[in-house]
């Protein structure tokens, strides 16, 4: 019912910038809050930020004051943008929405595909 399709992935040397954009589509009737996640190799997949409807945010304590998340309600995206990538920013990124979708009764949880971000030394 409800599709997130994420974009922007690649690979960067350290120190530069990436921005990640995620967009929701399908049988929407409102989206609440909405975050990308990470998994590294070995490693559990973690919250990176997150952002409710409302317009406020959370950051894992590593990428404060480096990465920035915003969404643009009128496109059902979600975008990261990552400034000062490090090595170890290197993961799988994945975006997440709670959505509510037409014919449901409360707000589920969608996940994109993900996408490969890979900083260099």
């Amino acid at each position: 019912q409800v599709q997130l399709v994420e974009s922007g992935g690649g690979l960067v040397r350290a120190g530069g910038s990436l921005r990640l954009s995620c967009a929701a589509s399908g049988r929407i009737l409102r989206i609440s809050d909405m975050g990308w996640h990470r998994q590294a190799p070995g490693k559990q997949r973690e919250l990176v930020a997150r952002v409710i409807s409302g317009g406020g945010t959370v950051y894992t304590d590593s990428v404060k004051g480096r990465f920035t998340i915003s969404r643009d309600n009128a496109k059902n995206t979600v975008y990261l943008q990552m400034n000062s990538l490090k090595p170890e920013d290197t993961a799988v990124y994945y975006c997440n929405a709670a959505v509510r979708s037409w014919g449901s009764l409360g707000l589920d949880n969608y996940w994109g595909q993900g996408t490969q971000v890979t900083v260099s030394s």
